[in-house]
């Protein structure tokens, strides 16, 4: 027979809120539109402040004073604590007889903005349109050229073989290879390639002027030419390094990724979540959330009726309007609390790098996710999330709010130095080198020791793959 056991113990768990306030901090700001978009269409209690809207219209020309700015977050930020300690008294909100309207406090010094939408025609749609004033093309042939164009990726190379779309369409091979070659003479010449080599050489072969040494690297010794292998073309074309160099220069000018330049239907446009500028007066830096497009929302009265009229309206209606209110109001709460998180992570990054601010890359001190979250007494997991896929505009650019954290390196000099620092060096050292003698990576870690930074060989190649720098033999010019 089972016996039964009492036993004490501590679980932490979650609230309803806690998870949906940990979703929201990890949503960049257009994600957080869509998010916003998509709980007003699944939930009635949710509806636009449009009173709201106007007053941010009227007010965007107006300045604040730095100093009622800081009451005014200072005081938003005690009223939301205050908030979340309190029990909500359901019964007394629907009872109440003006209009309730639970929102977040306006911010007064955000401005409004009106996004412009920039026309750009898609690497598909520009191909759609030359393939659909080609003539003499059969039903058959247009269906296997539209299919091939939205098989090609962004770099512009067919992702697909041949004998799939033959496959998939139950065509003939032959078919779909006669109008892969239609597709790949559209502007940009080369589109739909299967190979780099392919790519080049039907530029090549399209040149008026073409140079017969170029020509015949492409065609018989590319894997020797993409390796650099210079002395085993000149010997086995009974060439000179003079006609490679000539070769090369040709070969140079072709075009390896064709689909460049043209947008597609599945990017994202990158929009920093932040924009932070420095006061010319006291020299300080002001953090502006780039969040005037996010919907303000409000609870919509209209169901008090339906949840306080118990004859007309079922238990199961009360029960389903009670969830929404409650769902509604978290929402609202935690796109608050979203934003006062966002920027106090972010005016702590800015107090530890003051020097990137002030002074540009260089300038980049080692952090590590902990040193934020001790700072402002969060957890290391809620910085992650706020600092992941965010972006902020600075005076020296747009970098993901990610880049601000990096490894600790030791100088012989004791000090703490960036891995970022070790980085930008390597890349310096490597953009100087005599192209004809790249340097290995040995030779680079030898370099950076006499810069007192004990950096060895492999950590050298590590950082180098990291930034997508090919290793010396493949930096070989002639």
């Amino acid at each position: 027979m089972p016996n039964l056991v009492q036993s004490l113990g501590l679980h932490m768990k979650q609230s309803p809120q806690q998870v949906l306030l940990s979703s929201l901090l990890q949503l960049p700001v257009l994600s957080l539109e869509q998010k916003i978009q998509v709980e007003l269409e699944m939930n009635p209690l949710l509806e636009l402040d449009e009173e709201m809207e106007v007053v941010l219209e009227e007010d965007r020309t107006e300045k604040v004073e730095d100093e009622e700015e800081e009451k005014d977050f200072e005081d938003d930020s005690d009223a939301m604590e205050e908030f979340e300690k309190e029990e909500v008294d359901w019964e007394a909100i629907l009872n109440d007889e003006d209009n309730y309207e639970y929102k977040a406090p306006k911010d007064d010094s955000a401005e409004v903005f009106e996004r412009p939408e920039v026309a750009q025609t898609t690497l598909p749609e520009h191909l759609l349109s030359q393939l659909h004033m080609v003539s003499g093309l059969s039903e058959e042939e247009t269906t296997i050229g539209e299919y091939i164009i939205w098989n090609i990726n962004e770099d512009g190379y067919l992702t697909y073989s041949v004998d799939i779309i033959a496959d998939n369409l139950q065509v003939e091979f032959e078919n779909v290879e006669n109008v892969l070659k239609i597709v790949q003479h559209f502007e940009p010449l080369g589109i739909g390639s299967r190979t780099l080599q392919e790519c080049l050489l039907i530029q090549m072969l399209e040149e008026e002027n073409q140079n017969p040494v170029a020509l015949e690297i492409l065609q018989d010794h590319f894997d020797d030419f993409t390796n650099k292998r210079y002395e085993r073309i000149a010997k086995k074309m009974e060439i000179t390094f003079d006609d490679i160099r000539d070769a090369i220069e040709d070969i140079i000018k072709l075009n390896p990724k064709p689909g460049e330049g043209y947008v597609f239907f599945h990017q994202n446009v990158i929009v920093p979540d932040l924009v932070v500028e420095k006061d010319e007066e006291d020299g300080e830096y002001k953090i502006a959330m780039n969040d005037w497009n996010i919907p303000h929302l409000r609870i919509n009265n209209k169901y008090r009726k339906l949840l306080l009229d118990k004859k007309k309206s079922s238990k199961e209606t009360r029960d389903y309007i009670r969830q929404s209110l409650e769902s509604a109001r978290w929402l609202i709460n935690s796109i608050h609390q979203r934003r006062m998180t966002i920027i106090r992570v972010v005016e702590t990054i800015i107090e530890k790098q003051r020097g990137f601010f002030d002074g540009g890359k260089d300038f980049i001190k080692p952090m590590i996710l902990k040193d934020i979250a001790e700072e402002i007494g969060m957890d290391i997991s809620t910085i992650s999330r706020v600092t992941n896929g965010k972006y902020i505009q600075t005076e020296h650019g747009v970098f993901e709010l990610k880049y601000f954290f990096s490894e600790r390196i030791k100088s012989d000099d004791g000090d703490d130095v960036s891995n970022k620092t070790i980085k930008n060096l390597i890349k310096t050292i490597i953009g100087v080198e005599d192209p004809n003698k790249p340097l290995n990576d040995q030779k680079i870690s030898e370099m950076l020791k006499e810069k007192s930074f004990n950096v060895a060989r492999r950590t050298v190649a590590k950082y180098r793959e990291q930034m997508m720098i090919p290793v010396s033999r493949l930096r070989r010019k002639i």
